[in-house]
């Protein structure tokens, strides 16, 4: 019972401290290290021996990722590209349709592979012009941003380059596009519940009169300015400088269609490589010792991302040349901003790698896998959604759940008749959900951006990136039970 107790305080500790801004670098293996001790396990061999060779090795296997989006969203925004691409759209559909438009404009450019920090700065803006002229009050626009750029397009859509939709797959041996069918099936549901009750606040508000409402939202933007360290520490930590993200870079912007088509490769040639060319190709030399052992299955979907975020770099570098006229500092500023995150995300690995070493996480676990015990798929996401929401990350929940469970739950699907593509969607729409809690960083930064305060906005960030996701996941689970993958 002492190592369970030690066990919670460190989960509470990770959730505390990670509200307040402390640093995921400093703050997981302390916390790691107060559930050894609590335990009586060794404290210097848990850290070097199970934190540390964790925390590698989701470096080894993810770096590139990170370090390909960072330059990919670096490189939209410092060109202009990210804002004229949300600018065109909003256009398109016109300031009677404000939120639908604001939506799109995410929900295009996250599901490009653009970081949701870029995309909320390159979006506010035009985001606040267009709600002030359709007298939509400005405290939805934080719900807006992040129906459009924290929901759908993170966990469900197939194909998406989030990383929270690539971290499932050297687990269960999947690509990006995994269920497809339920995964757009998620995605319309978390969509379509968003956007009505948005809509819904939206006429609310216009029926009493409300309006904008600038000067009223100034004040409360005043009196909450203690609150900027703290924000300014959470889109840090994710490897962003708010003052630098708000300054514009570009020199010029280019037209939406040069904007698009980078997004657009990313997606085609994702599907493509994944789905119909490295399948086709002679992989055997993946069996020697030289490459791990490795089999096509467990790299072919980091692989697809890989080639298709690179070369979707270089086609963006092709065409908007000459809106970059710093491109090595854009460069070199994408690059940095890689590292943070993987390093924070790192570390909660480590934190779940010590965890699971514990005498106390048996019971633990098989509690959390006595849930449902016909359906594996109903205690994943319930394992994956709570450590997400302790932690405040979707990627970190994500992470632990699956460096502590990830085979138990892919031995426990393959018994009942689950498929690995089964596992792999709903183990990523899991991580959407009690992630975006009021301690959770990106929340914290997208009240920052737009001048709001978790009271004013936080009920709607509530409705449509917590409720909306964990109804589509019920949704997917049932419907997946019933029918599996497709």
């Amino acid at each position: 019972m002492l190592s369970i107790g030690g066990i919670a305080l460190a989960l509470a500790a990770l959730m505390v401290f990670a509200y307040r801004g402390v640093s995921v670098l400093i703050l997981a293996p302390l916390a790691a290290l107060v559930a050894v001790a609590f335990s009586g396990a060794p404290l210097l061999a848990s850290y070097t021996q199970v934190f540390m060779p964790a925390l590698g090795g989701f470096v080894v296997l993810y770096f590139p990722l990170f370090l390909l989006g960072a330059l990919f969203g670096k490189l939209m925004e410092a060109s202009g590209a990210a804002q004229a691409l949300a600018e065109a759209i909003v256009a398109r559909l016109g300031a009677s349709r404000a939120i639908a438009a604001i939506v799109a404009a995410c929900a295009l450019l996250t599901y490009g592979g653009v970081s949701l920090f870029v995309v909320a700065f390159a979006v506010y803006p035009i985001a606040a012009g267009l709600f002030r002229a359709a007298a939509v009050p400005k405290r939805l626009i934080p719900a807006t941003i992040a129906l459009g750029a924290f929901t759908f397009t993170m966990t469900a859509l197939p194909g998406t380059p989030a990383i929270q939709n690539a971290i499932p797959m050297p687990y269960f041996g999947t690509t990006p596009f995994a269920a497809p069918g339920l995964g757009l099936i998620g995605g319309a549901i978390m969509l379509l519940l968003g956007l009505a009750w948005l809509q819904q606040r939206a006429r609310r508000a216009r029926a009493a009169g409300e309006g904008y409402g600038e000067d009223d939202i100034a004040r409360a933007a005043a009196a909450a300015a203690p609150a900027d360290r703290r924000t300014r520490e959470h889109a840090q930590g994710e490897g962003y400088d708010l003052a630098e993200l708000a300054a514009p870079q570009s020199s010029g912007r280019p037209h939406a269609a040069v904007a698009l088509a980078p997004i657009v490769l990313v997606v085609l040639l994702n599907y493509l490589l994944a789905e119909l060319v490295l399948p086709r190709l002679d992989t055997s030399y993946l069996s020697l010792p030289q490459y791990g052992g490795a089999r096509l299955e467990t790299v072919r979907g980091v692989w697809a991302i890989i080639v298709a975020l690179a070369a979707a770099i270089l086609l963006l570098i092709a065409l908007a040349r000459r809106h970059l006229p710093r491109l090595r500092d854009t460069l070199d500023a994408g690059a940095a901003a890689s590292v943070a995150p993987i390093f924070n995300t790192a570390s909660q690995v480590g934190f779940g790698a010590v965890i699971a070493s514990l005498a106390g996480f048996a019971l633990i676990r098989d509690a959390v896998l006595g849930v449902a015990p016909g359906n594996p798929l109903i205690s994943l996401s319930i394992a994956v959604n709570v450590l997400a929401g302790i932690t405040g990350s979707a990627s970190g929940g994500m992470s632990i759940a699956l460096q502590t469970l990830g085979s138990t739950y892919l031995e426990m699907g393959r018994a009942a008749g689950i498929s690995p593509e089964l596992l792999h969607r709903v183990t990523a729409i899991a991580t959407g959900g009690l992630d975006a809690l009021p301690h959770n960083g990106a929340v914290i930064t997208l009240l920052a951006i737009c001048k709001l305060t978790h009271r004013q906005s936080y009920a709607d960030i509530f409705v449509v990136a917590v409720a909306g996701p964990l109804l589509a996941l019920a949704a997917v689970v049932a419907l997946g039970s019933l029918l599996g993958a497709f």
